[in-house]
């Protein structure tokens, strides 16, 4: 089996280096299983203690960035009623791509994303954790979950922390798609690209090249400081038990089975 995250390192002189991370499973556009955010996890620890890396550009494989969580590990909860007195194994699941969004935005190195074709639900998620958002003229964003019976759980804080408050309500409460020009006026897109993204995220390497890397990753620390009034871990705690609770509800077979059908769900207004 293909490793489901690749990692490149290109050297930027004086024995510093720029590291690419590929989510690496196309056929699937790149949907985020276990394994991939177990990798991407390893990765951000490694590189927190990585001296010589002095940024990660974040992309996927195969002309997509990421379609969203993959549901192929929760096939037998969905609409499945937990046991009284059970705790809920979907809560650490879910939860753990939280501790990864957590860890992208804390990484002490400048983190490029560059997103082309889909950032659904948990891509979506992780283009907000970049301090540079490339986007492709025709990718596409968007928070699914609502309109099949889920909830957009882990990534509903860093949502509201890239557009605010009410941009996020739209998005989130929606369940719509935006291009990458809506992206750019919502804030979560820092530069549309039009040309070649790889030229793109070369171009935009280089600039950052020029910062200095203990004052990048203080000022970093700095910018969380400012955005960390609200209490962060109790608050993704309440949303993987969110999360559990809705793929083991009845809306959630509904939606997922309409998708899958390409059906509107019952609770539609094209039903």
């Amino acid at each position: 089996m293909p490793d489901t995250l690749l990692i490149t390192r290109a050297p930027l002189g004086a024995g510093l280096a720029v590291e690419t991370w590929t989510l690496n499973d196309p056929a699937s556009r790149n949907a985020l299983t276990d394994a991939m955010v177990d990798a991407l996890l390893a990765a951000c620890t490694r590189a927190r203690n990585d001296g010589a890396l002095r940024g990660v550009v974040l992309r996927g494989a195969g002309g997509h960035f990421c379609a969203g969580g993959s549901l192929g590990g929760f096939a037998k909860t969905i609409g499945q009623p937990l046991d009284a007195g059970m705790p809920d194994p979907l809560v650490p699941l879910n939860r753990r791509f939280g501790t990864l969004l957590q860890a992208l935005c804390g990484l002490p190195q400048w983190l490029v994303i560059a997103v082309e074709g889909a950032a659904m639900g948990g891509g979506l998620g992780l283009a907000c954790c970049g301090d540079l958002v490339l986007a492709d003229a025709n990718a596409q964003f968007g928070a699914p979950e609502v309109t099949l019976g889920l909830v957009p759980a882990q990534i509903a804080p860093f949502v509201v922390r890239r557009l605010g408050p009410a941009a996020a309500r739209r998005w989130l409460l929606s369940g719509t798609r935006s291009g990458a020009a809506a992206a750019q006026q919502a804030g979560l897109v820092d530069e549309v690209v039009s040309g070649a993204m790889d030229e793109a995220v070369q171009a935009a390497v280089q600039r950052l090249a020029s910062t200095a890397p203990q004052a990048i990753a203080a000022t970093k620390h700095l910018l969380a400081q400012v955005q960390g009034s609200l209490p962060l871990p109790a608050l993704l705690d309440d949303a993987a038990h969110l999360f559990a609770h809705a793929l083991r509800g009845p809306e959630a077979p509904q939606g997922l089975a309409a998708f899958t059908a390409r059906k509107p769900p019952p609770w539609s207004a094209a039903a």
